[in-house]
């Protein structure tokens, strides 16, 4: 398994459970991939997933056991709009107290993840080879055709998150926003509320368009986003920024089919379906399905 991401983690843990043995390898120093939670001033904003959908009944299980061992809680059903500035209803978003990465911790526990340890190819010494990963991640691996294609034929946005502490709240009812056909901003979300903690810091995601002009410098983006912020929900305070850049954040084609396939190498991710943490984990599911009934 190539990434510790909650593809490949959803992956690797059905694989254990199915009794096979499994190994991950990731670059990173933590799990969780886009799962990302940053420690700023000792609490952990989460700074890639904004929070989870569940509507799968597979996923809704999962869910519900993270919830009942406190490390998941719903959070709301009710986002803002811009630039309307109304309320709109959807599906309940869940987050995580201890930040969404705690989940993808808890997915790898047990497992044999091998963490800062690239990968610069898929020969391994392996029965079958999992890239869990965006599509031009893996073609730096040189994968063989089918994977290459799949991997070629997903188109990604990039996105660069800005978390905003500031001295005191000082904005009223307010959990998240849509931010509409804006420059520079995409979304924001109270991170104090969706944790719980009722920390005075917020996490607004850029839009494409800006991340493209400053990945190489993703920390000149933060003022820029901190002003857009402060505008929209009028706020006067100056926060301390931090940043993070996120190359491939976004999804834009999705495909018909849960994961690709070339032999014994497969391709897993949220780019096989809608954009969601849970078309991710469902990806990780199916191959480590298709791979068990072999």
């Amino acid at each position: 398994m190539v990434g510790a991401g909650i593809a490949g983690l959803s992956c690797a843990r059905a694989l254990a459970e199915g009794g096979a043995r499994v190994r991950v390898l990731d670059r990173g120093r933590v799990v969780g991939g886009r799962l990302a939670s940053r420690r700023v001033n000792g609490r952990y904003a989460d700074i890639g997933a904004a929070y989870l959908v569940a509507d799968d009944p597979a996923f809704v299980a999962q869910t519900e056991s993270w919830q009942a061992r406190g490390l998941a809680r719903p959070w709301t059903d009710t986002l803002r709009v811009y630039p309307e500035g109304t309320d709109t209803r959807g599906p309940v978003r869940w987050a995580a107290p201890g930040g969404l990465r705690s989940l993808a911790t808890d997915l790898a526990d047990g497992l044999d993840v091998r963490l800062s340890t690239p990968v610069d190819s898929v020969v391994h010494d392996a029965d079958a080879v999992v890239l869990a990963m965006p599509g031009p991640q893996a073609l730096r691996l040189s994968p063989p055709p089918a994977i290459a294609a799949a991997a070629t034929a997903q188109s990604w946005r990039p996105v660069i998150a800005a978390v905003l502490t500031y001295p005191a709240r000082s904005w009223g009812e307010f959990r998240g926003a849509f931010v509409n056909d804006h420059p520079v901003l995409a979304t924001v979300c109270d991170d104090g509320d969706r944790r719980g903690d009722a920390a005075p810091v917020l996490v607004a995601h850029s839009t494409a368009g800006l991340a493209s002009e400053h990945l190489d410098a993703p920390a000149e983006a933060g003022p820029v986003l901190a002003a857009a912020v402060g505008e929209l929900l009028g706020i006067t305070a100056s926060p301390q920024i931090e940043t993070h850049r996120w190359t491939y954040a976004q999804p834009e084609k999705a495909s018909d089919t849960p994961y690709a396939r070339d032999g014994q190498v497969w391709l897993c991710g949220d780019a096989f379906g809608r954009p969601r943490v849970q078309t991710a984990w469902l990806s990780g599911r199916a191959v480590a399905g298709a791979l068990l009934d072999e």
